[in-house]
């Protein structure tokens, strides 16, 4: 799956040519933001839940992290990350890969508030060394996501 259908899914958009491909890992938001040359901040990180059984996952700013309060408030129960092989199996992306586009059937999609401070991110595309430029209105739209949730705080907070 991953790259591939991540491609294949952008295609539908006509952006599976906006992919970009790095020589070297962008795995990690610093990674990315350092091959990109972007804030770390623009980077749209994508973590992997399980709530329950259901596969989540929470696109957020490159800083963000969850905040336990507010995501127990929406979810109701507390943050549960999935683990190493986990998440590919799950996902159908990679640790490092993970993106809201070309995912396995089944998997929910929110985007988080922090990411609404910015016109364009820059989330992976299903691999630890792509990554694509979208504005938030193509996240939402080449995403599918379920709805926008507040769950995070930036580091600064």
């Amino acid at each position: 799956m991953s790259l591939e259908s991540v491609r294949t899914h952008l295609s539908q958009f006509n952006a599976e040519d906006r992919i970009m491909i790095f020589e070297q890992s962008s795995a990690t938001v610093d990674l990315a933001a350092k091959d990109i040359g972007c804030d770390p901040d623009e980077i749209c990180k994508t973590m992997a839940f399980d709530v329950e059984g259901r596969t989540v996952l929470i696109c957020m700013a490159g800083a963000g992290r969850v905040d336990n309060h507010k995501y127990k408030a929406f979810f109701h129960k507390k943050a549960k990350m999935l683990k190493g092989d986990e998440v590919l199996e799950r996902t159908g992306h990679p640790a490092g890969g993970v993106c809201p586009f070309g995912t396995k059937d089944g998997v929910e999609i929110y985007l988080d508030e922090s990411l609404k401070k910015y016109h364009d991110v820059y989330p992976a595309c299903g691999s630890i060394d792509s990554a694509i430029k979208v504005t938030i209105e193509e996240l939402e739209r080449f995403s599918g996501s379920c709805q926008w949730i507040d769950v995070t705080v930036s580091l600064g907070q």
